[in-house]
């Protein structure tokens, strides 16, 4: 009975030691094999997370880009404060990412900014897909194939997001040699060690990943180390996947480009003015997007520039072909003009320019420069005012820094021995379409540099004329600009640089009101809901924009209300239609007599004011000196007094 109990007591003992040696070595298992964790596994990129510190803002939304490290003594540096002449708010520059050899202490916080250092070589040590275009890839001549492998998909979308072969450049090297198109003297010059160093920026908003890319490598290609301080990426709030993350860790791994994204859209000119607060260099190089560098570019600008500081250069832009991306070269010299309407052109040199250059090779003066590229001394720029950052988006910021760069003491000129090869798109995408802009842009320059010849770009641009008189743009700053640089006026810019504009289809004669003495009122422009429902009738008088009317010496009555509008006849009647320009047996040419007659050449009979139905409406009728066919024009005018 005891021996019963006792071995009964003996199983219990053993289950229990059973028992507790198994929890032990659950344990020990637990403490050698711990859970996962949400550690990154080595030699992968995931997002860090941020501990904000006093002195940071940390609404930095999802345009933040941030790349994972190794290194504990890795950390986050402030960047230094905007120069003064920018006018960006801080929290419009969200982050940079800087390149190994960019790498700057930075000990005061400043609100707004972060900088994010680049990857370790650890993480560059590890396996990885080669990025197309790095330091292995195949250089590729031109001319280049036209891109049929590209199936039909691939191409709408390409072309319809970019305006350019898409799928095109995708397969075409990052990487590759353009043909030599220099002029023979350009190979025979040799420049000084001690140029001037450059930064170059380059803005972009959506750009295809290829053609930026691509354009940085053309930069580092052919840019002597010695004269290349830095490149300078503005992402302008790209909304395109691979232009995030992908971009940050390709970029972080090239010597001395950086990255600065903002967190609002800022356009074109602004963000090329926050690149440039962030650079070093010497000499400012604004570069689009799209563009492929010929050997020897930077040289000739930085050499122009060290012997004149004051100065605007460009270098000759080539086209890059939009469906094929062929280089092709300009055979002849251009320079860069604009008509009244403020939009640029391309035309020939004139005999006056080729006569003063010294030889093939000397700069060109040119009333304006493109915005593809442009060079200007770093202090220059900034001592001039910059960019007009009240401009919005983009769109004639290069007319305004080329005209007040004559009108305040400098000079503009392209350099022939530098050139530089541009994608010129086939349409601009609706990502880039901002029209409206455009002509606000171009009503700032009118009003702050044009004077009283701005009169001549409202004739001729109707819509930026009804937006000016609904509301005027504040140019006090850049007036002021203006004074404080001792700047000209645009008539010294029309006589020196650039008398190709003063046409003499653009020479007033009279202007003002339309009296008829033999009815006592004035003519009126009665718009309809199109134009040719439009008419003109007699009205009493009044100070009406719909009563000004200008005579110029191609014998037309244009509109002042509406400068794209001439007097026409239809039926006998006086209407309003779209000036024709014609020279020659025009129903649009007039004959404004001293004894008050206005003759229509074509017919010789005389605009009279006749009652109808309507009211009183202006007719052709044979000449016999009525008072109802006796005009008088508010002012006359000349254009060497204004």
């Amino acid at each position: 009975m005891f021996l019963r109990k006792k071995c009964r007591y003996g199983s219990r003992k053993l289950q229990f030691l059973l028992l507790l040696m198994l929890g032990f070595l659950l344990l020990m298992v637990t403490m050698l094999n711990p859970p996962p964790s949400n550690q990154s596994k080595e030699g992968t990129f995931q997002p860090v997370e941020f501990n904000p510190r006093e002195g940071y803002q940390v609404d930095f939304v999802e345009t933040q880009e941030m790349l994972e490290t190794q290194e504990e003594s890795q950390q986050y540096y402030p960047l230094d404060g905007l120069s003064p002449f920018i006018s960006l708010r801080e929290d419009e520059l969200i982050a940079a990412i800087m390149s190994p050899a960019a790498k700057r202490n930075h000990s005061k916080a400043r609100k707004g900014y972060r900088m994010v250092k680049q990857q370790s070589k650890q993480l560059e040590a590890q396996p990885e897909v080669r990025a197309e275009g790095d330091a292995e890839t195949q250089l590729i001549a031109l001319p280049l194939q036209d891109g049929k492998g590209a199936d039909t998909g691939e191409w709408v979308l390409g072309l319809e997001t970019h305006g350019f072969n898409e799928a095109l450049s995708e397969r075409i090297s990052l990487r590759r040699e353009l043909p030599e198109v220099r002029h023979p003297l350009c190979l025979q010059q040799e420049y000084d060690s001690s140029l001037p160093t450059a930064s170059v920026i380059i803005c972009f908003h959506d750009e295809a990943w290829s053609t930026l890319l691509r354009t940085v490598h053309s930069i580092m290609d052919t840019a002597p180390k010695a004269f290349l301080k830095d490149i300078i990426l503005v992402d302008d709030l790209s909304q395109q996947g691979p232009l995030k993350s992908a971009l940050s860790e390709y970029i972080s791994k090239l010597d001395r480009v950086k990255l600065i994204r903002s967190n609002k859209r800022l356009g074109v000119i602004r963000g090329r003015m926050l690149g440039a607060a962030r650079a070093t260099g010497d000499v400012l190089v604004f570069m689009d997007s799209h563009c492929e560098c010929q050997k020897g570019w930077l040289e000739p600008l930085l050499a122009r520039l060290s012997s004149n500081r004051n100065s605007v250069v460009s270098p000759v832009i080539d086209v890059m072909d939009w469906k094929t991306f062929q280089y092709y070269h300009s055979a002849g010299l251009l320079r860069g003009v604009f008509d009244w309407k403020l939009d640029f052109h391309w035309e020939p040199v004139p005999d006056h320019e080729e006569k003063v250059r010294q030889s093939p090779i000397s700069p060109i003066r040119s009333p304006v420069v493109a915005g593809a590229v442009i060079a200007m001394d770093r202090h220059y720029f900034q001592n001039t005012g910059a960019y007009d950052s009240d401009m919005t988006l983009w769109g004639a910021e290069n007319l305004e820094l080329s005209i007040r760069t004559w009108l305040c003491g400098g000079s503009v000129e392209i350099i022939p021995c530098s050139r530089v090869g541009h994608v010129y798109r086939n349409h601009f995408p609706r990502a880039f379409s901002y029209e409206e802009a455009i002509v606000r842009n171009k009503i700032r320059i009118a009003e702050t540099w044009l004077g009283s010849f701005k009169e001549n770009f409202y004739k001729h641009n109707t819509v930026a004329f009804l937006i000016s008189k609904a509301e005027k743009p504040d140019c006090s700053e850049r007036l002021q600009l203006q004074k404080r640089l001792g700047c000209r006026n645009f008539h010294w810019f029309i006589s020196n640089v650039f008398p190709e504009l003063s046409q003499p289809e653009d020479t007033l004669k009279f202007s003002g009101k339309l009296y008829n003495t033999g009815v006592g009122s004035c003519a009126n422009y009665r718009p309809g809901r199109a134009i040719e429902e439009g008419s003109i009738e007699l009205s009493p008088c009044s100070d009406s924009l719909t009563q000004h009317f200008e005579y110029n010496s191609m014998k037309e009555i244009r509109l002042g209300s509406a400068p794209l509008f001439c007097f026409d006849v239809r039926h006998g009647k006086v209407i309003p239609q779209n000036c024709t320009k014609e020279t020659d047996n025009s129903q649009q040419h007039w004959d404004v007599q001293e004894n008050g007659m206005i003759v229509h050449v074509l017919s010789g009979k005389c605009i009279e004011a006749v009652k109808s139905e309507d009211g009183k409406d202006l007719f052709l009728c044979a000449c016999n000196k009525k008072a109802n066919q006796l005009w008088q024009f508010g002012h006359s005018h000349v254009l060497e007094q204004r």
